[in-house]
């Protein structure tokens, strides 16, 4: 549940337009709520700022509909990430506000506009088109977490005038993300180029001694460039999802 809407039960109750009886009913299920196959954090978005995001890989069609019900009813936004093509046409049978992104292979529902809340701007940097989808889904959770977001495509290190010639952007922006599969040498470059965070998404792209993104994880973990930071294998929600935290700072 939002604060806002918290706050609109407190003051309809203060005002006597809503009893006691009813506005407990409303927020009973705060600050969690158990559906039998998933317990829904209706309290995130007032603990950390932002609502709780579902996760779709490995959970079940009906699964997805009663969780994204749940979070509809308390009246917030819903992202649901790691949603197949097949998944989200479903979905949105039964949500038909719905909106799949097949680049980001994510769902969306907006039942209010996102409020811009980010101080400056959040680049997302894409070293091969190979890594979009990781890209992608930074971009759009980044959006959705209340951002001004730019992105720049197919930057790699195999090019590396492409980067040089878009320091301007580099330069713009309050926090970047870094997304880059194979050896995973993009962040140590653009790392080496900025005063800013630069938060490093190794993806699980390219040949068999990249072994599924190791290879990228770990030479994003050994940058020489001070000041890199780095999440999980293809974590482009979980790279969002810091640099929206460091850009309301």
């Amino acid at each position: 549940m939002q604060k806002k809407a918290i706050e609109k039960i407190l003051e309809e109750v203060s005002r006597g337009t809503v009893d006691v009886t009813q506005a407990m009913e409303r927020l009973k299920h705060l600050p969690f709520e158990d559906l039998g196959c998933a317990t829904v954090d209706h309290h995130r978005a007032l603990r950390q700022g932002f609502p709780e995001v579902i996760f779709g890989q490995g959970k079940s069609i009906e699964q997805m509909r009663t969780i994204v019900a749940a979070l509809l009813e308390k009246g917030g936004n819903v992202l649901a990430t790691r949603v197949n093509g097949a998944k989200g046409a479903k979905l949105k049978e039964f949500f038909p506000n719905a909106v799949y992104h097949a680049d980001a292979r994510a769902l969306t529902i907006e039942q209010h506009p996102v409020e811009l809340r980010g101080k400056g701007k959040v680049l997302v940097v894409c070293a091969g088109t190979s890594d979009i989808p990781v890209a992608a889904e930074a971009v759009l959770t980044a959006v959705l977490m209340g951002n001004e977001v730019e992105k720049i495509y197919d930057v790699g290190v195999a090019g590396l005038h492409r980067l040089l010639a878009r320091r301007g952007a580099l330069a713009e922006a309050s926090v970047i993300i870094v997304v880059a599969g194979m050896e995973g040498a993009l962040p140590s470059v653009v790392g080496g180029l900025v005063a800013k965070p630069v938060i490093a998404v190794p993806t699980s792209v390219g040949y068999g001694a990249s072994f599924g993104g190791v290879a990228a994880l770990l030479g994003m973990l050994n940058s020489c460039a001070a000041g890199v930071t780095v999440v999980n294998i293809d974590n482009g929600f979980g790279a969002a999802y810091a640099a929206s935290l460091m850009n309301r700072i």
